[in-house]
């Protein structure tokens, strides 16, 4: 079979991958519907021999090094529809496979989400909007004066990679200052974005709204702490669509309590869903949704388009966009 539908949840790719998708990748590379997963790849090796392309998304099956030699040696493609590469893609690369990701299909509804949470919070909507469901009107009149809107005012990007860098595209919209805090982002790249780079310290300082986007990595693991959070302007808010693991969330809790008057939004937590009990349940200035930004619904079939996309590229030796590398691994989400 040259090209198979590989991965452990066998109803995701049929999801991912359209009837359309599918009927041309068909046409392209004589895929069938057939999804397998690894234990059956592992009864099977034989099957497998003259598989060239993979093609997979959430639920991608692990494979070591020597697995991949063993049982796919003539492999040259992973498409994965899907974001998020590290958990798999080093073994494949390692053997001389291009490893493909829809990182940037998902990073769009990602952006979409934020950006709409970043307007939402700029207007004040989170405290007011609980003041006045609960019949709390002079309360919610009162907090209504407390937020500046989105006029001049400034957000802060924690991370410009791909998800970062379209919010801030997006937010050009906007009459809004931007600042970004990311290590890795150059002073070109920073002019042509039309952002102001700085210090974590002064994102929270001086921004009303701060979105994280940083990479996962154990460099960034607990990165946003305490000091922080109790840093954060009067009435301004915290969105968290990278991971929950990069925030201390004992401190956030804290601070919380603290601080009564600001926000957080969190689409992710470490785990996912927050422990039963956890204080992220009870505290009124925590808003939860259940890791809603990225692709959901239809949006989920952008990132099958996209490996279409760049499977046609390739067998065109076309100018590829969204191959992934060993490099790019040490700072991409």
């Amino acid at each position: 079979m040259k090209a198979v539908f590989l991965c452990n949840d066998k109803n995701n790719p049929m999801r991912i991958y359209s009837q359309a998708v599918r009927d041309e990748l068909k046409e392209l590379s004589g895929i069938e519907n057939t999804v397998f997963s690894k234990d059956d790849v592992l009864k099977n090796t034989a099957l497998f021999k003259d598989t060239e392309f993979i093609f997979s998304t959430w639920g991608m099956p692990v494979f070591s090094e020597e697995e991949i030699k063993s049982i796919f040696p003539r492999l040259k493609c992973v498409f994965y529809g899907a974001g998020t590469v590290q958990f798999f893609a080093r073994p494949f690369l390692n053997c001389g496979v291009k490893v493909f990701s829809s990182w940037a299909a998902n990073a769009v509804p990602v952006a979409e989400y934020t950006v709409a949470q970043i307007i939402l919070a700029n207007k004040g909507f989170f405290m007011t909007s609980r003041f006045q469901s609960e019949g709390k009107l002079k309360e919610a009149a009162r907090f209504k004066e407390c937020y500046p809107g989105s006029f001049g005012e400034a957000v802060g990007i924690i991370g410009a990679g791909m998800i970062g860098s379209l919010v801030i595209e997006m937010l050009k919209g906007y009459k809004l200052k931007v600042k970004v805090f990311d290590p890795f982002l150059s002073d070109e790249k920073a002019h042509n974005l039309g952002v102001e780079k700085t210090s974590l310290e002064d994102i929270f300082s001086s921004c009303f709204v701060i979105s994280n986007h940083l990479a996962d990595n154990k460099e960034t693991k607990g990165m946003l702490r305490k000091k922080h959070f109790q840093s954060m302007r009067e009435y301004s808010a915290f969105i968290n669509t990278g991971r929950g693991a990069q925030v201390v969330e004992s401190e956030l809790c804290d601070v919380l309590r603290e601080r009564a008057d600001i926000t957080a939004i969190l689409d992710v937590t470490c785990p996912e869903p927050p422990e039963e009990g956890h204080p992220f349940y009870t505290l009124p200035n925590c808003i939860l949704t259940p890791h809603i930004a990225g692709s959901y619904g239809d949006e989920v079939m952008r990132m099958g388009e996209y490996m279409l996309v760049e499977y046609k590229k390739y067998l065109n030796s076309e100018p590829l966009s969204y191959e992934v590398t060993l490099k790019m691994l040490e700072t991409m989400a």
